[in-house]
C-alpha cells in the first residue's frame, strides 16, 4: 500500500540556527495492504513530514513515495483519490451542518453526484452521527468532531487512511470510541496509517509499528516481532507472604540476576534464562527459607520498549 525508498526531507535554517533540518533521513518503508500500522516518536522527529510526504503534501528532498504503486510526487492527484488524510490539526466548517459538510467534500473529491447522498448518510451511520447529523458543527463535542473529521477522511471511500494524532485532545470516553471505531473500519478493510503519543492505544490496535527520531526509523515489524525483539532479558516479580526475608540482597547475590529492584514483600529483577532458570531460582530460594507466594512475569509494554530503545538501552 505505502513504499518509502530512501526518503529524505531538508529543510534549509538560518546559519544562527544550524544551516539545515534533516526531519526525514533516508526512508525505507513498506506498509502492506490490510495493515494498522502506528508510527511513535517524539515532537521532532519527523512523523508529521512521513505523513505529508505520503499525502502529496510535502516534497521529498531525495527519495520516492508510491501509494498503491502510484507515484505520489508524479501523479499527486491520482495517489491522492486513494488517501484519506486527517491532520494533527484540523478545521472544521462551524457553520455548516454535519451532512453538509460530507457533502460538501463529496462533491471536491468528484464523486458522482448521484452516489453522494447514499454515502454521506453511510459515512454519517458509520460514524455514530445519526442524532447530529442536522446540527450545526459548531454545537458538536471534540469527540463527535474528530469522528466526523475521519468521515470527511473516507467519504471518497479510499483504500488508505492517514491519521496524524487522531487521540489528541479527547477525554477517555472518546479515545475508546476512536479505538473502537479504528478497529472497525480496519475491519472493513481499509489500510490505516496513525501517528500517536499514546503508545498504549496503538498497543492495543496495531499491527505493526515503527519508532522514529531525528528522523530516523530506529525499528519496523509486525508489533509482536518488535515486542520480542526488544527485549533482551526477562523480567519477572516475586511476592513474598510477609516480610523480613532479604529477598533483593539474596537475589543481587545470585549469578545471571540483573536490575535488582526492592520493593515491600517483594523484588522484580531480570533474569538471564528461560523457564528452567527460573524454576532454579524458586527452588533455591524457598530453600533458603522464602516464604514465596507469588511469580509474575513483568510484561514488555510499547511504552517501555519505546523508552528503552530512545536511551540506547537497546537498539
Amino acid at each position: 500500500m505505502i513504499r518509502l525508498e530512501q526518503v529524505t526531507k531538508q529543510y534549509d535554517l538560518p546559519s544562527d540556527k544550524g544551516g539545515e533540518l534533516v526531519a526525514a533521513d533516508r526512508l525505507d518503508l513498506d506498509i502492506a495492504d490490510g495493515e494498522l500500522f502506528g508510527l511513535i516518536g517524539p515532537n521532532g522527529a519527523g512523523k508529521t513530514t512521513t505523513l505529508k510526504m505520503i499525502c502529496g503534501l510535502q516534497v521529498p528532498t531525495a527519495g520516492r513515495v508510491t501509494v498503491k504503486g502510484i507515484d505520489v510526487q508524479l501523479e499527486p492527484e491520482e495517489a491522492q483519490r486513494n488517501i484519506g488524510y486527517l491532520a494533527d490539526f484540523f478545521s472544521l466548517y462551524d457553520d455548516l451542518k454535519v451532512w453538509e459538510y460530507l457533502d460538501y467534500f463529496a462533491r471536491a473529491y468528484k464523486m458522482d453526484p448521484a452516489a453522494i447522498p447514499a454515502r454521506v448518510d453511510e459515512v454519517i451511520r458509520l460514524m455514530n452521527l445519526e442524532t447530529k447529523r442536522d446540527d450545526l458543527i459548531h454545537g458538536l463535542s471534540r469527540g463527535m468532531k474528530q469522528r466526523l473529521g475521519i468521515g470527511r477522511a473516507i467519504i471518497h471511500n479510499p483504500p488508505l487512511l492517514v491519521l496524524d494524532e487522531p487521540a489528541a485532545g479527547l477525554d477517555p470516553k472518546a479515545r475508546v470510541e476512536l479505538k473502537v471505531l479504528l478497529k472497525e473500519l480496519h475491519a472493513a478493510g481499509k489500510t490505516i496509517f496513525v501517528t500517536s503519543h499514546i503508545l498504549s492505544d496503538l498497543e492495543e490496535i496495531c499491527t505493526s509499528i515503527a519508532i522514529m527520531e531525528k528522523g530516523r526509523l530506529l525499528r519496523i515489524g509486525k508489533l509482536e516481532e518488535v515486542m520480542r525483539d526488544g527485549k533482551a532479558v526477562r523480567r519477572y516479580r516475586l511476592r513474598l507472604a510477609e516480610p523480613g526475608f532479604g529477598l533483593a540482597m539474596w537475589l543481587a547475590g545470585r549469578q545471571g540476576i540483573t536490575g535488582v529492584v526492592s520493593e515491600p514483600a517483594s523484588a522484580q529483577f531480570a533474569l538471564d534464562g528461560g523457564d528452567a532458570a527460573l524454576a532454579e531460582l524458586v527452588k533455591d530460594l524457598v530453600a533458603a527459607g522464602a516464604p514465596v507466594c507469588g511469580v509474575q512475569e513483568v510484561v514488555e509494554t510499547l511504552e517501555r520498549l519505546y523508552s528503552r530503545i530512545s536511551s540506547g538501552e537497546v537498539m
